[in-house]
């Protein structure tokens, strides 16, 4: 739980030229609030109307890392002594030039830094970021933010404010450019824990500075991709008008430029269905995913990362950063073979794509940021654009295909694991033993996913369903999938993936069962699985 505690104890050394704000319009302006039940906090949204009635659709947009600051008080440090352990922090000392697969050297690291200064932000108005959908091309803004855009690529190289080492930034402190401090063997990742959400506020904030002092202009914010809702879930036309616009990349998958919709179960090889399905499958993934699978601080956020902690063996990620962030990233950006996947489509080349800064919506001198001086987005001088969230209506949740009343036959998970995963595999799998009142909710865990980083990599997991061809995104049956963007560095992650499935075994009228039915699908090269087995939540 050490995200507020990091962020009222311990400065994060970001640098200002290396680096925020998630800019999807998923990432609301207000805290859910958390309530105790059954030893764990349930994430409920409240949807603020006139009169502080709720209204069905809308989320008031404060900052959902706001929560933080209610759950984790005073009182929550002192009943967890680990709270206060040191951050995770990048050693500045040495950067590691990357690789891409086919073996092309990547260098993306930023100039090493002298002298870092602390910042805090002190912002005295509040701007709105609206939306690319609703930006027309040849407005007023779209030539502002196309002008602050070409004078950042414009820019000498050497300069970091540069386009190209703005990008850098995102490839060395989330492709494993620098060591872990203190550990020199461990190699620091801002992805796959509490992290993620934090330090991309933070880059897309400098970023977005940079292009107001640029264009001279303190009240231009970016656009932010609502890729969450109907109207936004096909890339804007903003990035896609004209070949020789700055926002324009080459390297975006020509088979899902507009009016194609996004997919936000996206894996390689998945063919197009008819749009109006699509819209459906992504508000039941929406669901899901900041619904059914984000009951506690940690299952949205992502898992605690400190000092000494190996990411390589963290099964830190959370809902949202696996699905949808990375397939709205290889949906967009893969226009070559899966093997060697560029821009949009691998974490070291993303941010070269000036999309990415819409989907995660600096100065020249290195500074340190706190997380907790990024908790309020009113603070940093900007706030959101009320936009419709259909996601939150009750009725895009998914339904049960089936209900099946028997199991089909399938092997014990000990007579199969460990095993790589080329082929589909179901086992049956036991359920604990209620041990009376005490007893949380029932966890599925995939153990010991083991993979090289540098691939792409994704799987499916269906629960209870004798025939995966017939189940889709939109069924109860579909849990989710595990999935990896390509890094540039090597690492071996051995981790973990883990779904909530007692609100689903009630749904599909198994809450009695002794045993389920888990079925997994390989959609990418093979990786190794260990085992599967389902616990109560501690």
């Amino acid at each position: 739980m050490l995200m507020l505690v990091q962020t009222r104890h311990q400065w994060l050394p970001f640098l200002q030229w290396h680096i925020v704000p998630y800019s999807s319009s998923f990432f609301p302006n207000k805290p859910p609030k958390f309530n105790n039940r059954r030893r764990n906090p349930v994430v409920k949204f409240t949807c603020k109307a006139k009169n502080g009635e709720t209204s069905p659709g809308k989320l008031d947009r404060r900052d959902v890392l706001l929560g933080l600051g209610g759950l984790y008080s005073t009182t929550s440090l002192s009943a967890n002594p680990m709270a206060l352990a040191d951050p995770a922090l990048p050693d500045f000392k040495d950067c590691i030039d990357a690789t891409q697969p086919n073996k092309t050297l990547i260098n993306c690291c930023p100039p090493a830094p002298s002298r870092i200064k602390d910042y805090v932000p002190s912002a005295t108005t509040v701007n709105t970021r609206i939306s690319a959908q609703s930006v027309e091309v040849g407005s007023d803004y779209y030539n502002k933010y196309t002008e602050a855009i070409q004078k950042m690529k414009n820019l000498s190289p050497s300069d970091p404010r540069n386009f190209r080492q703005q990008a850098n930034v995102h490839c060395a402190y989330c492709d494993g450019g620098y060591t872990l401090k203190g550990s020199p063997k461990l190699l620091y990742e801002v992805h796959n824990s509490w992290l993620f959400f934090p330090w991309h506020r933070w880059y897309v904030y400098f970023f977005e500075k940079i292009c107001q002092k640029l264009i001279d202009d303190d009240t231009f914010t970016l656009p932010f991709w609502n890729w969450d809702a109907p109207q936004g879930m096909q890339i804007p036309s903003i990035y896609n008008s004209n070949v020789i616009s700055p926002l324009y990349d080459c390297f975006r998958n020509p088979d899902h430029l507009p009016p194609t919709v996004i997919n936000l179960e996206w894996s390689y090889g998945d063919v197009q269905v008819d749009p109006k399905i699509q819209i459906e499958y992504n508000l039941a993934i929406m669901y899901t995913q900041m619904i059914t699978q984000s009951k506690t601080p940690n299952d949205f956020f992502g898992k605690a990362y400190r000092a000494g902690d190996d990411i390589t063996t963290l099964d830190g990620a959370g809902t949202i950063e696996q699905t949808p962030h990375n397939h709205v990233h290889t949906w967009t950006g893969t226009a070559v073979d899966q093997s060697n996947p560029i821009d949009m489509g691998a974490l070291y080349s993303a941010a070269r794509d000036p999309i990415f800064f819409a989907h995660h919506a600096n100065e020249a001198k290195p500074v340190r940021v706190r997380v907790k001086d990024c908790l309020d987005i009113t603070k940093l001088g900007y706030q959101y654009e009320d936009v419709p969230i259909p996601w939150l209506d009750g009725s895009v949740k998914p339904k049960p295909r089936a209900k099946a009343k028997t199991l089909p036959s399938a092997p014990d998970p000990a007579q199969v694991f460990p095993t790589t995963l080329d082929k589909p595999i179901s086992v049956i799998v036991k359920r604990p033993k209620k041990s009376g009142t005490g007893s949380s909710e029932e966890i599925l865990i995939i153990e010991g996913i083991e993979y090289d980083k540098r691939n792409y990599v994704k799987f499916n997991v269906f629960i209870n369903e004798d025939n995966v061809n017939a189940s889709r995104p939109n069924n109860t049956e579909f849990l989710g999938s595990f999935s990896n963007l390509p890094h540039g560095h090597r690492m071996t992650v051995k981790t973990n993936k883990k779904f909530r499935i007692s609100q689903v075994l009630e749904e599909l009228g198994a809450r009695d069962y002794d045993k389920v039915l888990v079925t997994l699908i390989p959609k990418s090269s093979p990786v190794k699985i260990n085992g599967i087995k389902i616990e109560f939540d501690s």
